[in-house]
């Protein structure tokens, strides 16, 4: 039973069924335990037996974790070297490496490969992942199979903030930094509110769903508002930003996603065994040792910050943190530490292959990569939910 509850393997894996009928009644005389159970097998071929099914189950995970890491590598090597100005694969990957060899080379398709190609694949790979990975957060605090990264009025926020400095132009940051400076501040904030007034009234995931709606309607009717004055050019900023594009993102802001990338995400990942005892509930979590308040508003705190950094940069990319986790979830079981990498992993797929097809789908039309993570995504998780057997989801 430890090693359930430490969230190494699953419930009754060192048990004989000899063992597991004397827990189940305890009462009944045990002298006889340590005797070959009824079929014909003793306790430790048993153990070794269930030890052998977990590590081929485990290695399976792994498996398919290194395969999807693989493909994400593989469609990213692809992306880079596709676009509307003709550059050879040779020349794409010449110019990449002259940024580590000595090599030189200048010129217009250098600019392109490495300023423009470069970071939106980065940015989608490390937004697709984070999102991935907070929305398998959400899900498991809140216990809500519809939660998502924005549950708790992160995007609702972070727009409000963009209405601000559009219209208003006002910003906690001024010059180029204004738009992404107030998004961070007015998600972040819509978020400690709610993480605050739930720790106020008692953590629960029903607190924390009722004021994330809360604010996500206040927000919004706040944004609705400032569009209805809002200019043409004003509306203009306010939509594009709404829908999610990572055209935005360049080398300089590389860095600050970078920081609270690595600082967030090992740390929710920590969290995995934690969040694996609470699905049985948090009377029986308590009971285990598990403080699930502390854990319910730490995971929430980094998780907010994670995506609030994500949406600054990127707009609103909603699709990613609901439906990654699910399709995670349908391919890795319910065990946070491999569904965790799997839903990230998922993400990033999901969004660099919605990025690509937005930008070269159409020719020189760039459909922004909010609306194409949805049309991309919707049919592979209907794909999925069909061909799937079991109705139970979650």
């Amino acid at each position: 039973m430890l090693y359930w509850f430490s969230g190494f393997l699953p419930p009754y894996p060192l048990l004989s069924r000899t063992a597991v009928k004397i827990m189940q009644n305890p009462f009944k005389k045990q002298s006889d335990s340590h005797k070959p159970d009824d079929t014909g097998g003793s306790g430790g071929t048993d153990n070794s037996q269930v030890r052998e099914d977990y590590q081929r189950h485990v290695g399976r995970k792994l498996l398919f974790l290194s395969y999807m890491l693989l493909l994400v590598t593989l469609f990213a090597a692809f992306i880079v070297t596709i676009g509307p100005l003709d550059i050879s694969v040779p020349d794409v990957y010449k110019i990449l490496l002259a940024k580590i060899l000595p090599i030189s080379v200048e010129g217009l398709p250098t600019q392109i490969v490495w300023n423009i190609r470069m970071p939106r694949i980065v940015a989608g790979i490390m937004a697709g992942f984070g999102l991935g990975i907070c929305g398998c957060v959400m899900q498991a605090v809140l216990k809500n199979p519809l939660a998502s990264p924005f549950t708790l009025g992160i995007s609702s926020g972070a727009n409000f903030g963009v209405a601000i400095a559009a219209v208003l132009g006002l910003g906690v940051i001024g010059g180029p930094y204004m738009v992404i400076g107030n998004a961070f501040l007015f998600a972040m904030l819509c978020a400690l509110f709610i993480i605050a007034l739930a720790n106020f009234k008692g953590a629960t995931s029903e607190t924390l769903i009722l004021a994330g709606i809360a604010m996500n309607y206040l927000f919004g009717s706040l944004s609705d508002l400032f569009r209805y004055f809002a200019t043409d050019e004003q509306l203009r900023v306010m939509i594009s930003w709404g829908m999610g594009d990572l055209s935005a993102f360049t080398w300089n802001n590389f860095l600050l996603l970078l920081v609270i990338f690595v600082f967030c995400t090992p740390l929710l990942y920590l969290k995995a065994n934690d969040l694996n005892i609470m699905t049985i509930g948090d009377e029986n979590a308590k009971s285990l040792g598990i403080d699930t308040n502390r854990v319910r508003m730490s995971s929430m705190l980094l998780a907010s910050l994670l995506v609030a950094t994500i949406v600054c940069f990127t707009g609103t990319i909603a699709f990613i943190g609901l439906v990654a986790p699910h399709m995670a979830r349908m391919m890795v079981g319910s065990d946070h530490k491999y569904l965790f990498p799997a839903a990230g992993i998922l993400g990033a797929l999901l969004l660099i292959s919605a990025d690509a097809t937005g930008l070269y789908i159409l020719g020189s039309t760039i459909i922004p990569t909010g609306i194409m993570t949805s049309l991309i995504g919707v049919p592979f998780f209907m794909y999925l939910i069909l061909k799937r057997k079991r109705k139970e989801f979650w």
